[in-house]
Protein backbone atom coordinates (compact mmCIF):
# COMPACT_ATOMS: atom_id res chain seq x y z
CA UNK A 1 0.00 0.00 0.00
CA UNK A 2 0.62 3.83 -0.28
CA UNK A 3 1.49 5.96 2.51
CA UNK A 4 -1.56 8.44 3.34
CA UNK A 5 -1.41 11.91 1.96
CA UNK A 6 -0.72 14.72 3.81
CA UNK A 7 -3.79 15.57 3.76
CA UNK A 8 -5.05 12.13 4.82
CA UNK A 9 -3.15 12.47 8.07
CA UNK A 10 -4.37 15.61 9.23
CA UNK A 11 -7.89 14.58 8.71
CA UNK A 12 -7.37 11.44 10.82
CA UNK A 13 -5.97 13.36 13.60
CA UNK A 14 -8.50 16.45 14.15
CA UNK A 15 -11.23 13.74 13.49
CA UNK A 16 -9.95 11.20 16.53
CA UNK A 17 -9.40 14.66 18.79
CA UNK A 18 -12.57 15.65 18.17
CA UNK A 19 -13.73 12.50 18.84
CA UNK A 20 -12.25 12.10 22.37
CA UNK A 21 -13.62 15.69 22.84
CA UNK A 22 -16.93 14.72 22.26
CA UNK A 23 -16.57 11.45 24.04
CA UNK A 24 -16.25 13.15 27.43
CA UNK A 25 -18.63 16.73 26.81
CA UNK A 26 -22.15 16.88 25.02
CA UNK A 27 -21.30 19.44 21.96
CA UNK A 28 -23.46 22.30 23.68
CA UNK A 29 -21.44 21.83 26.66
CA UNK A 30 -18.20 22.88 24.78
CA UNK A 31 -18.08 26.89 24.84
CA UNK A 32 -14.81 26.68 22.49
CA UNK A 33 -12.21 24.63 20.97
CA UNK A 34 -10.00 24.06 18.42
CA UNK A 35 -7.71 21.09 16.81
CA UNK A 36 -4.54 22.69 15.06
CA UNK A 37 -3.04 19.40 13.21
CA UNK A 38 0.10 20.09 11.02
CA UNK A 39 2.62 17.52 9.15
CA UNK A 40 5.22 18.55 7.66
CA UNK A 41 8.30 16.50 6.80
CA UNK A 42 7.18 13.56 8.20
CA UNK A 43 6.72 15.64 11.62
CA UNK A 44 3.52 15.24 13.14
CA UNK A 45 1.90 18.63 15.81
CA UNK A 46 -1.24 18.22 17.38
CA UNK A 47 -2.66 20.90 19.75
CA UNK A 48 -5.63 21.26 21.13
CA UNK A 49 -7.57 23.73 22.64
CA UNK A 50 -10.90 23.27 24.91
CA UNK A 51 -12.88 26.05 26.84
CA UNK A 52 -15.50 23.76 28.42
CA UNK A 53 -16.98 23.17 32.20
CA UNK A 54 -14.42 21.38 34.41
CA UNK A 55 -17.31 20.33 37.29
CA UNK A 56 -16.61 16.68 36.12
CA UNK A 57 -13.61 16.13 33.45
CA UNK A 58 -10.44 18.49 33.66
CA UNK A 59 -10.47 20.05 30.37
CA UNK A 60 -7.01 20.27 30.13
CA UNK A 61 -6.49 16.43 30.82
CA UNK A 62 -9.45 15.89 27.79
CA UNK A 63 -6.93 18.22 25.59
CA UNK A 64 -4.12 16.29 26.23
CA UNK A 65 -5.82 12.90 26.21
CA UNK A 66 -7.12 14.35 22.67
CA UNK A 67 -4.11 15.05 21.29
CA UNK A 68 -2.28 12.01 22.20
CA UNK A 69 -5.24 10.29 20.77
CA UNK A 70 -4.35 12.11 17.45
CA UNK A 71 -1.36 10.85 17.07
CA UNK A 72 -1.52 7.34 17.96
CA UNK A 73 -5.04 7.60 15.09
CA UNK A 74 -1.76 8.82 12.72
CA UNK A 75 0.44 5.47 13.64
CA UNK A 76 -2.30 3.22 13.22
CA UNK A 77 -2.84 4.79 10.06
CA UNK A 78 0.85 4.33 8.67
CA UNK A 79 0.65 0.98 10.33
CA UNK A 80 -2.18 0.14 8.10
CA UNK A 81 -0.15 1.28 5.16
CA UNK A 82 2.81 -0.67 5.27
Amino acid sequence: MTEPTDEEVVQTAAEAAEGVIFKHYKQSAVKDFDVTVTFDDGVLEVDVYLNAPGDEVDPDAVADEAARTAQDAVDDLFAEAE
